[in-house]
């Protein structure tokens, strides 16, 4: 099972862990395990359009999925996934 970092933003509709666990091939699946489990997360990980959502960075390892094979990104039961929500800011 891969270990799957939860920020803050999204741990109250996980019943507020920090990290959670889950079987998949790939990050994709991993992803849909969690939504499945968790179904308030989907919005927050998925767009309409089934891919992840912009404003969310999935990192597998330290590594940013979207440049490696993206949701297909083959993920193995040692390996670690980060969920970070893309941060934005204005100026005054």
């Amino acid at each position: 099972m891969a270990t799957i970092r939860i920020p803050p933003v999204l741990r109250a509709a996980v019943g507020g862990e920090r990290e959670l666990t889950a079987d998949g091939a790939s990050v994709g699946e991993i992803l849909e395990a969690i939504t499945a489990a968790h179904p308030d997360t989907r919005t927050q990980l998925f767009g309409a359009d089934g891919q992840l959502n912009r404003y969310v960075n999935v990192y597998l390892n330290d590594e940013d999925v979207r440049v490696l094979e993206g949701l297909q990104t083959p993920v193995s039961g040692a390996d670690t996934l980060v969920i970070l929500p893309a941060m934005a800011g204005g100026g005054l």
